[in-house]
């Protein structure tokens, strides 16, 4: 948990918008929808400090799909846009720090651009997303989080399975962003079921993790953040952030809206058409620089 917190606070959250990449030399528009013939991979690029790196080529890349080296045959680095679901906990552990929650939101919704979606979810023993479809009003959407409703036990896993369900239909780049502080407490979905329809369908998740103190009742408890938290990130090509109560929220929301409007789109269509997973590798040409993106992808088969 240290150096995910040490990271964030040295590299500086509040970065300027302007670190977001703005055309480029390379562009080429999407060959093929993803999932059918085309693999789109959404990726974040940051130099040894943490700071994104806007300014490379289709010749700082690599793929590897299986191990195998594959054509780049789509490269962008301009701004596309994003449907997002954004799901915060309301579970009775966060009451004490609701209002920081609710503002770290309220960040990353004023910082959709013009053609972004979103809606707002809040999980508990309960789950709801409003409003009733994807919108990019964001006072619309900020109005929303006022009515969040609170409850008792946290279906993480549950809330999800229930953003992917909003995702299904919806073109372009899905996302979703989670906050939470505790462990899931009363899913019916398992994390891996989550992971694998995630994967299958192309949706990035970012992930947010608090550690909270709250009293019970009967005596002070301290929360711990869902260990499956970071693994959702790492396997769909999001990112994860690990906070006490007492750090900077808003700058963490603040910080996914940049990666998210700052990230290069790499594409290549896969030579194995057997309708299983693969693992895919991007590789960077440029020392000190790392690339996350998503680590797997179901192929696509013949009939």
């Amino acid at each position: 948990m240290a150096p995910v917190r040490s990271l964030l606070l040295a590299t500086g959250m509040l970065l300027a918008l302007s670190a977001v990449p703005s055309g480029g030399q390379d562009q080429q528009q999407p060959l093929f929808r993803s999932g059918t013939e085309l693999v789109d991979l959404y990726v974040t690029v940051t130099d040894g400090d943490g700071r994104l790196v806007p300014d490379l080529t289709r010749e700082d890349f690599a793929i590897f799909d299986n191990g195998q080296p594959q054509e780049i045959v789509l490269f962008e680095n301009s701004v596309r846009p994003i449907t997002v679901v954004v799901m915060l906990d309301t579970s009775i552990s966060t009451t004490n720090v609701m209002d920081t929650i609710l503002g770290g939101a309220e960040q990353f919704l004023i910082r959709m651009l013009p053609d972004d979606r979103a809606r707002v979810g809040a999980f508990n023993d309960k789950i709801e997303i409003v409003p009733p479809e994807f919108s990019g009003d964001r006072d619309l959407l900020i109005g929303e989080l006022e009515g969040l409703d609170f409850g008792n036990d946290t279906r993480l896993h549950d809330a999800i399975e229930a953003s992917l369900v909003a995702l299904q239909g919806v073109e372009g780049r899905r996302v979703i962003l989670v906050l939470t502080d505790g462990q899931d407490s009363a899913s019916r979905t398992g994390w891996r079921d989550v992971q694998r329809r995630a994967v299958a369908e192309d949706v990035m998740i970012y992930s947010i993790g608090m550690e909270v103190e709250y009293f019970d009742g009967v005596r002070r408890r301290r929360t711990s953040p869902d260990r499956s938290l970071r693994r959702l990130a790492e396997e769909t090509g999001g990112g994860y952030f690990e906070l006490e109560e007492s750090d900077e929220l808003g700058a963490t929301f603040t910080r996914v809206s940049q990666e998210l409007h700052s990230q290069y789109v790499l594409g290549f269509a896969p030579q194995v058409r057997d309708g299983e997973v693969h693992e895919v590798m991007v590789r960077l040409d440029r020392r000190g620089m790392s690339a996350r993106a998503r680590r797997s992808y179901v192929a696509p088969s013949d009939p």
